[in-house]
């Protein structure tokens, strides 16, 4: 089960994108797997991918497609990653495309795939390829919870965020859609994330967006510190909005609007940790006043990696002494231990780097009994921060990896 609420919420359709979902088979019969996105042209999109070296076959293939042209079209599948698959793997990426622009009239350069499953099977291309005319007949602009279900692996609820803004007495949407559950440290994105809105904004606006988007939000959550080979984040401007284009960030139109992106992202980003494999807790890690942002991350991220910390949080177990014994192996030069100060929410639980005067056991105890944490490290040492999200280590973790593919 998820942690906290995470009720599937009104999806707001955005002018110029259309969804189409099926079952095509690929995996598992009866599931939706298949998804189709259309974006109306003139749409701006831009995206960025994972950084593992074997990354899939449609990220290869969808990286050179948006080189090439705006895409029109995305078609997503999941039961498969079609990674670690070879020549045949790009083959099959490719023809995807190929037939998806068949049906509907484009460029093959116009379809970007994406792909999602296991590793290192070849992909099921006769059901995919045959599903792709039902999923384009079920095209319609209000089937953003239908396309959200038709991407998950192992997540067990589908993730979604819709807000709308006004600028200059307009109004635009904002709707996104992500999966992702386990193999989550993107350090880009996630697993899959698709979020379009109707706003009228310049590419390198858009992709500036994106960028600072996706540093405060995807790039800061960790499940189990493994990055996928299919991660990706495309973020769509239809235009179709009646307003003035954005043409800089650094205005009020363009804060206002980079604020509400950015919020959509950080929802989307949590939402994918409370529904972490095996996830029985919401852990917010914060570290304050260090040298600079990457000591911040690189100490947060040590904390949140360790599974002596993420197993103690599974057993509401207040072993602070972990939490110490990360902070100190993060690798940060002339860290002065007298400096640092760790709380369990706000329960010093050390203090001039060693144990607080004031902490006792039960205090501790009632923190970890909760199902959503915050801990706060305090470096001492610069005017520096960072937030990253993360979640436990439980027995379902393991047993959800070791059956996965059976």
């Amino acid at each position: 089960m998820a942690v906290g609420d995470t009720t599937f919420p009104n999806m707001y359709p955005v002018a110029g994108v259309r969804l189409g979902v099926t079952c095509a088979g690929i995996k598992k019969q009866n599931r939706r797997d298949l998804v189709v996105i259309e974006l109306a042209e003139g749409s701006q999109c831009v995206g960025v991918f994972t950084r593992n070296a074997f990354c899939a076959a449609p990220v290869v293939v969808a990286r050179e497609h948006l080189l090439k042209a705006m895409p029109r079209y995305f078609v997503i599948n999941t039961g498969n990653a079609n990674a670690g698959t070879g020549d045949q793997g790009l083959q099959d990426a490719h023809k995807t495309c190929e037939v998806l622009s068949d049906e509907v009239r484009c460029l093959e350069h116009e379809v970007l795939p994406f792909s999602t499953g296991v590793i290192g099977e070849n992909l099921n291309t006769d059901a995919l390829l045959s599903g792709i005319p039902a999923a384009i007949s079920a095209l319609g602009k209000n089937n953003w919870e239908e396309a959200a279900h038709g991407i998950m692996t192992t997540d067990t609820v589908p993730k979604g965020v819709s807000q709308k803004i006004t600028l200059d007495g307009n109004e635009i949407t904002i709707t996104g859609i992500v999966k992702g559950s386990g193999m989550i440290r993107p350090d880009m994105a996630t697993m899959l994330a698709f979020v379009c809105t109707d706003a009228q904004i310049e590419k390198a606006v858009l992709k500036e967006c994106l960028k600072k988007a996706i540093t405060v939000s995807f790039n800061r959550i960790t499940i189990d510190g493994d990055t996928s080979t299919n991660d990706a984040a495309m973020l769509v401007a239809t235009g179709r909005a009646e307003m003035q284009a954005i043409k800089i960030l650094d205005s009020e139109r363009g804060k206002i609007f980079l604020e509400a992106l950015i919020n959509v992202f950080t929802t989307l980003a949590q939402l994918i940790v409370r529904d972490g494999e095996g996830a029985t807790k919401f852990i917010t890690i914060d570290v304050n006043n260090a040298k600079s942002v990457k000591e911040a991350e690189d100490v947060a991220f040590t904390v949140a990696h360790s599974p002596l910390v993420k197993t103690a949080f599974f057993a509401s177990d207040p072993n602070w002494g972990r939490i110490l014994a990360a902070v100190g192996r993060a690798g940060i030069d002339g860290l002065n231990l007298k400096k640092i100060n760790i709380y369990l929410d706000d329960v010093c639980i050390v203090e001039n780097g060693g144990r607080a005067a004031s902490y006792t056991e039960e205090q501790g105890q009632a923190v970890m009994k909760k199902d959503e944490i915050k801990v706060k490290i305090d470096l001492g040492r610069g005017d520096d921060t960072a937030t990253i999200w993360t979640s436990d280590l439980s027995y379902d973790y393991v047993k959800i990896n070791a059956e996965y593919r059976t």
